[in-house]
């Protein structure tokens, strides 16, 4: 796990200025700062690099010159720097969005907590984590309606749509090529690159269907059998998808706490005794965990005749990329209406057959 993070900016007054630091003790010498600074300015490039200063190992994103913000994390000597790159990628990202009124501040823990988790997120993670910047959900659900849009109009809207924070728009679509959502491409006789939807995220909530056809075998009492069918049978007939519940989904599968304890829930039903032995996995408050996921609807109490608690997933949050076929049907209106032309329309059907073939070729590896 890395020691520590810390904000710092250049001050052509000062030099190198720490602007915030956690935890509170931790140190590194103006000498230090200024090596990561003149490391940055050789680059010229906005991004992440990783150095070796004395005995630090360290990795630092620097935003931009806009704000010209130094994201510093301080990690120990066997640790590898690159793992945490899409993890700074995305936190300079919400600081940025929260800097002009200091709200970034009370996040720094959590950040911290969340970037020092990053090597080892799931796919289902990573994908929540994108889902949940509120830019990279402007962009997505523009490329929903269009599929396909330029470049230099993609940043134009985006500024006028987002305007409660600064962000950086290259950092960000390139985020999105990396994690393969969109595509950047260029056609002849357009002047703008173009940016292509290749891979949509979806967000759902699914019965569990292997614990309920196996409930006795997966720790529920016989006699809790029935009760526990007709509890998640009762709660999907009330259930639709909607943005505000894909959101709230999204902070149970980001905070990595309490996704450990979901990851238990998903195959087991068990007992609190069971659900303690996960401190040893870092889960610190297991009855703040249960409380959330018993508040987004996603875990039920059971209790026997004995007065014995049995926690069971009630529903499960899925979220993950597929291939957006009723894009389809927005390329057919768009050559009908003539709202697109048709060398673009015909270069976004090459993209997504190159996209679909090879997911296809990856599930026959697979097999």
């Amino acid at each position: 796990m890395p020691i520590g993070l810390l904000l710092m900016q250049w001050d052509p007054k000062v030099g190198t200025d720490i602007i915030e630091k956690y935890p509170e003790e931790l140190t590194v010498s103006d000498e230090t700062l200024m090596q990561i600074y003149a490391s940055h300015e050789y680059s010229e490039e906005p991004g992440m690099i990783s150095l070796f200063i004395g005995h630090l190992n360290l990795a630092s994103f620097y935003t931009g010159r806009e704000k010209s913000l130094y994201i510093v994390l301080i990690l120990h000597l066997d640790e590898d720097a690159d793992a945490y790159e899409g993890g700074l990628s995305d936190i300079s990202r919400i600081i940025l969005q929260h800097y002009d009124d200091d709200s970034y501040i009370d996040m720094i823990p959590f950040l911290f907590q969340r970037l020092s988790a990053y090597p080892i997120l799931n796919q289902e993670q990573i994908i929540a984590i994108t889902y949940q910047d509120e830019v990279n959900r402007l962009l997505i659900n523009r490329l929903r309606e269009e599929g396909v849009v330029s470049k230099s109009e993609l940043k134009i809207w985006l500024k006028d749509r987002y305007r409660r924070g600064f962000f950086d728009i290259d950092a960000t679509l390139n985020e999105l090529i990396r994690k393969e959502i969109i595509k950047e491409t260029s056609v002849k006789g357009i002047p703008s690159e173009l940016i292509f939807f290749i891979n949509d995220i979806f967000i759902i909530r699914r019965p569990p269907v292997d614990l309920l056809k196996e409930s006795e075998e997966r720790g529920l009492p016989n006699d809790l059998k029935d009760e526990y069918k007709v509890t998640v049978k009762k709660w999907f007939e009330n259930y639709q998808i909607s943005e505000e519940d894909n959101l709230a989904l999204l902070d149970i599968i980001t905070d990595p706490q309490i996704f450990e304890v979901l990851k238990l829930l998903r195959i087991a039903i068990v007992t609190k005794n069971a659900l303690m032995k996960l401190k040893k996995k870092g889960v610190e408050d297991i009855d703040e965990c249960l409380k959330k996921l018993w508040e987004a609807n996603i875990v039920h109490v059971f209790q026997d005749n004995n007065g014995n608690e049995y926690y069971a997933l009630l529903s499960n949050p899925c979220i993950f990329l597929a291939h957006p076929k009723f894009i389809l049907s927005t390329i057919i209106h768009q050559y009908d209406v003539k709202s697109k032309s048709e060398p673009v329309l015909i270069e976004y059907l090459k993209v997504l057959d190159d996209n679909y073939s090879s997911i296809k070729i990856d599930i026959k590896n697979e097999d």
